[in-house]
């Protein structure tokens, strides 16, 4: 006889739900004349009768039973634990002396009540944990001197307030799947649900009836990682709004000021520091530390797979006549091809590799992204430090610039600096401040004659000296080319003149 919670639950699925009777029975694992008693049950008056024990052999173990399905919850199902293994397991680790049957019946009960628990828990809790929302979110970080426009893949958790962020160039699949699997691996476990927008990236269409219908690629993602995807309503963000609030929160906290990076891996490991520091704070509402929290949330997730899924598309390209490969419109001659060639094409986010019929990789290069850059007027910027030369040391711009041409700026007091800041902004009029900071460099260590040295070095770089390569004269005899007479009266001799 099953517990009135699991009868409850049968009903609720049978007139709520609509689901049939054998539905039921092989969703809770219970015989189908069990699950059409209680599911076209109409009298629920309470009768009395023989009531069931308490397991009086299996009492002892049940916390270990418990503790060893609980745990199998995070697991994927191939490796959690049969009841005949969990049989086995009590009798040769524990000296259970009982029999395998009443060891089954527990472990089936304990499944269907779980089993109800758990879909009550998502009626009841407005953030249960284990569950996630995730969103792209947009940073400007400095690379090379320039502002540089960087998508940011983040997830956060409701339930402890925790966050985590990815950075990738752009919001395409192959992006959107692999920041995605690198926060797993962050996070170190997969949740359970995770709420998404109608992104392009995941949602092929949407049905008439509302049902989304997932890309190939993601839906064989979530097979993968085994968590269940929730797709909020069309122009309802509001649905997942703890990480609407939290992409800002990350912009305004982790990329303030803007970091300044040569890659994107610099700029991962500096958006995986800021979050974890971030969760030493207290909860904003349940007054416990964030981490503390999120490690009561880490027991509720799935566990990663054994293999971690390469993210990648086919496509299949042809090579023009001067036997190039064009790809998001950026030609790569391929000279090992022939003219004309069908290739393979195996996309991932960050490269494509070229592979022939055999799937034999014949080369690879980085994938072409056009970054959106913004130009610092660096003239503007100059201008206004000359007017306060005491906040070059405080100024993000100034943390931009080449290094050698930071420290030029910054080792020396106000107004010598106030010179140096006019001798760049003047020399910014005809170079560049990579060319800048070459001069600097090779005229390192500096002394008192560095700025008009610096100027003259620049001058010379741009204007190097012509050197003539030493003039052939081809007329003059070969017995006396180089001949340099020492004496005058020789040419007399040679005329035959006698003095």
């Amino acid at each position: 006889m099953l517990k009135v919670p699991e009868q409850q639950y049968i009903k609720f699925l049978r007139e709520h739900e609509g689901c049939s009777i054998t539905e039921i029975a092989e969703r809770l694992d219970i015989n189908w004349r069990t699950a059409k008693k209680y599911a076209d049950k109409d009298d629920w008056n309470e009768t009395t009768g023989k009531r069931f024990g308490r397991y009086p052999v299996l009492g002892p173990f049940l916390e270990i039973i418990d503790t060893w399905l609980m745990d199998d919850e995070a697991l994927p199902r191939k490796q959690r634990h049969t009841a005949r293994r969990v049989f086995h397991r009590l009798k040769t680790e524990h000296g259970f002396n009982g029999g395998e049957r009443t060891v089954q019946e527990y472990v089936s009960k304990w499944r269907a009540a779980y089993a109800h628990e758990r879909a009550k828990s998502y009626e009841r809790l407005e953030h249960p944990g284990g569950e996630a929302q995730v969103d792209f979110g947009t940073a400007h970080v400095s690379q090379n001197g320039k502002l540089v426009e960087r998508k940011i893949l983040t997830a956060s958790f409701p339930f402890s307030n925790a966050a985590f962020a990815f950075p990738v160039p752009s919001e395409n699949s192959e992006c959107f799947l692999e920041a995605l699997k690198r926060l797993f691996e962050q996070i170190g476990g997969v949740p359970r649900r995770i709420w998404f927008d109608n992104l392009a990236a995941a949602v092929a269409s949407i049905e008439k009836n509302g049902d989304r219908k997932p890309t190939d690629a993601f839906a064989r993602f979530c097979a993968h990682y085994r968590f269940e995807p929730v797709f909020c309503n069309v122009a309802s963000g509001n649905e997942k709004g703890n990480v609407e609030n939290k992409v800002g929160y990350g912009r305004r906290n982790w990329c303030v000021p803007i970091p300044i990076i040569q890659s994107l891996d610099q700029l991962a490991e500096h958006l995986e520091k800021e979050s974890r520091e971030d969760r030493q704070r207290i909860h904003y509402a349940k007054k416990e530390k964030v981490d503390d929290l999120w490690r009561q949330e880490q027991t509720m997730l799935y566990s990663l797979p054994l293999e971690p899924l390469e993210v990648f598309r086919l496509d299949i390209g042809r090579l023009n006549k001067y036997r190039e490969l064009s790809f998001e419109k950026v030609k790569y001659p391929l000279p090992q091809c022939k003219a004309e060639q069908r290739v393979l094409l195996k996309v991932k986010w960050d490269r494509i590799e070229v592979l022939d019929e055999s799937y034999s990789k014949i080369f690879e290069f980085p994938r072409p992204y056009t970054d959106k850059t913004i130009e610092v007027e660096w003239r503007a910027v100059l201008d206004g430090l000359k007017r306060r030369p005491r906040s070059v040391k405080y100024s993000t711009f100034v943390s931009m610039m080449p290094e050698t041409l930071k420290r030029f700026l910054r080792e020396v007091e106000s107004e010598n600096c106030k010179a140096r800041l006019s001798l760049v902004r003047r020399l910014l009029e005809n170079y560049s401040m990579e060319e800048i900071a070459d001069g600097l460099h090779e005229l390192m260590p500096w002394d008192s004659r560095a700025e008009t040295a610096l100027e003259h070095a620049l001058y010379k770089k741009r204007h190097p000296e012509f050197h003539p390569e030493p003039f052939q004269e081809l007329h003059t005899p070969t017995e006396i080319q180089g001949y340099h007479p020492g004496d005058l009266a020789n040419y007399n001799d040679l005329l035959g003149v006698t003095l």
